[in-house]
């Protein structure tokens, strides 16, 4: 479906829009260019251009291939469906991920593009835009960094995660001490992209989130399997673009690394993560 040189046409195409529209308006914008679409959930104009250029470019390189859009899904929520369509394919975009930080200044921020097939991702890019890092996979192909073979190994110190606030407020006090030796910094970047470049980088090991958008995991989830690893969601199922939103996520480069995470977390009753399980 996607050929090596439509694949480098995906990358370019992200690279050419971040200097267009993202990096130029980065630590340049005005007041009235910043909005919230709900309390803690920023938009700014960078993004609404970044996807319009993106949404552009990517229906030249496969005509007729639908794109579900972060901002698109924002007017029109029905575009989710197209993800879970049996035998169809559809391009799921992130034109800026990492919005608020991208609005306050801090650069982790990241662009995220995933192609899906038969409610599968089959390929998938992620462009670190300050420091011009991409990773790219292609589902049973492998994945590379930098243009680098990624292959994930169980790491040899205490486990290194992302794990957002609340679920950390709610774990490290009930962890019992051997457990929690298991694990060292967790933490979070507020930016998914750049948290699964910074896994396949080695310098983390896992991560999970309650809330799965499919713009901030498709193409992350499908570099960390390509890498050797795997992604599940709380209930034990394995994760799809298409899973509800709230039936969370937790994922490693490492299939070693994945079950020890599960076993950490399952063997703590967490409020946050009640009821999500069986979404």
């Amino acid at each position: 479906m996607l050929s090596p040189g439509d694949s480098q046409r995906v990358a370019d195409l992200m690279r050419e829009t971040a200097a267009a529209e993202l990096l130029p308006r980065f630590r340049t914008l005005a007041k009235e260019d910043i909005r919230f679409k709900r309390p803690g959930d920023v938009v700014t104009v960078a993004d609404v251009a970044s996807e319009l250029r993106l949404v552009d470019g990517l229906a030249k390189i496969l005509p007729g291939v639908p794109v579900v859009g972060e901002e698109a899904v924002e007017k029109d929520p029905g575009l989710v469906e197209l993800i879970g369509r049996p035998g169809e394919a559809c391009w799921i975009v992130d034109p800026l991920d990492g919005t608020a930080n991208f609005a306050a200044g801090k650069d982790r921020f990241a662009m995220i593009i995933c192609l899906v097939q038969d409610r599968s991702a089959v390929a998938g890019w992620i462009l670190d835009v300050p420091r011009g890092r991409m990773a790219v996979a292609h589902r049973g192909q492998g994945v590379t960094l930098d243009g680098t073979p990624v292959h994930g190994t169980p790491p040899t110190r205490p486990l290194i995660g992302f794990v957002g606030f609340k679920i950390r407020k709610e774990f490290d006090p009930q962890l019992p001490p051997a457990a929690r030796q298991q694990l060292g910094r967790v933490s979070t970047l507020g930016c998914a992209g750049i948290e699964y470049l910074e896994i396949l980088a080695g310098r983390a090991d896992f991560s999970l989130y309650r809330m799965t958008k499919p713009w901030d995991h498709a193409a992350g989830t499908l570099m960390l399997a390509e890498a050797g690893g795997g992604s599940v969601r709380f209930d034990g199922q394995p994760y799809t673009p298409a899973q509800p939103i709230n039936a969370g996520l937790i994922a490693a480069a490492h299939l070693q690394t994945l079950a020890q995470v599960r076993t950490l977390f399952e063997a703590v009753r967490l409020p946050l993560l009640a009821g999500l399980s069986a979404s």
